[in-house]
């Protein structure tokens, strides 16, 4: 169990590296990872089986007790994503299937990454794992609306489609992982260590089959678009910031939503962009999955040098938020 913990923790501290070393082998040498495009979806629901069995009650209890700033980083997630999105798509003058896609990673919830990256930036982790859970079951009908009013000018949406992907890649799984913590809690706590490592290698093998299926595509527009996703998330963590000090919250929030609004599941873009728009829209969640790897914690890093006026909700031990699946 101790070598699983170790290989565990390998896996999600150099999460950023296997993934740039793994589409750089998929770019040169597609053809074997090819076939792994048929199993994206099932992979991500792997993911998020993971992240229903690292959820308890109390993740929920915040939202409940104090809602006013769950509701307010939600809000600033599904609305500031979405239109920088839109701005960077016409500014840059994206094709259609590269303007859907950016505009889908930024109508997809917060990745469980990021409650990591808040916590080693000594943000307010329980407000991190409670916008994570509530944007997550918000997704079926946010996503597939705020697409169809967004992105609908590129490329089809079919809303009722996308809500049922959403549903079976994402609510299911987590509430069956919900459903058996709540069974068997012991066993789902004795494992818990190899959790983080099967979400990193499903993560990682959804990269490499959307990078192995679009190397002429990326070969083309690979610094457009990895410009776009660079500014896309930068944008996403200053404006998350300024919207809760706009709010008058402390730093410990301000920190937690900056995070949340600038870090997406983009394992459910890259799900959901094959599925309904084309392995070319992928390619944005696909970078996204890398640079969010690196820009999390070079911001993680400079923060946790910076005081907090409130260290309210910051859990004293270091392994819950490891637990938490370290890819997105």
């Amino acid at each position: 169990m101790k070598l699983l913990e170790a290989i565990s923790s390998l896996a999600g501290k150099y999460f950023a590296f296997w993934v740039i070393g793994v589409a750089v082998v998929a770019y040169f040498v597609p053809e074997p990872f090819l076939f792994l495009n048929s199993y994206i979806t099932i992979l991500l629901g792997v993911v998020m089986f993971g992240m229903g069995l690292t959820l308890k009650p109390v993740d929920f209890k915040l939202v409940i007790s104090k809602p006013l700033p769950v509701i307010i980083g939600v809000f600033a997630q599904f609305l500031i994503m979405p239109l920088i999105a839109l701005a960077i798509a016409f500014a840059l003058n994206l094709s259609n299937e590269l303007a859907a896609g950016l505009v889908l990673l930024g109508s997809v919830p917060g990745g469980t990454a990021s409650n990591v990256m808040v916590y080693l930036a000594r943000g307010n982790l329980a407000l991190s794992v409670a916008m994570t859970s509530f944007s997550t079951l918000l997704a079926p009908i946010a996503t597939p609306l705020i697409l169809l009013a967004l992105a609908g000018q590129w490329l089809p949406v079919d809303p009722i489609s996308m809500f049922i992907s959403i549903v079976q890649v994402i609510i299911i799984p987590i509430t069956l992982g919900i459903i058996i913590r709540k069974i068997l809690p012991t066993v789902v706590d004795k494992s818990s260590s190899a959790i983080p490592l099967i979400s990193v290698i499903a993560i990682i093998v959804i990269v490499s089959a959307v990078v192995s299926a679009n190397v002429e595509s990326i070969a083309a527009s690979g610094p457009l678009i990895f410009s776009a996703v660079m500014i896309h998330n930068l944008l996403g963590l200053l404006l998350g910031y300024v919207v809760a000090l706009l709010m008058k919250l402390d730093e410990s929030k301000r920190r937690a939503i900056s995070i949340e609004v600038g870090m997406q599941n983009s394992g459910l873009g890259v799900a959901l962009a094959a599925a309904h728009f084309g392995p070319l829209a992928a390619l944005p969640s696909v970078i996204a999955a890398v640079w969010h790897n690196i820009s999390g914690p070079i911001l993680a890093t400079f923060w946790s040098k910076k005081p907090v006026d409130s260290e309210e909700d910051i859990p004293i031990n270091p392994i819950e938020p490891v637990i938490k699946n370290a890819g997105e």
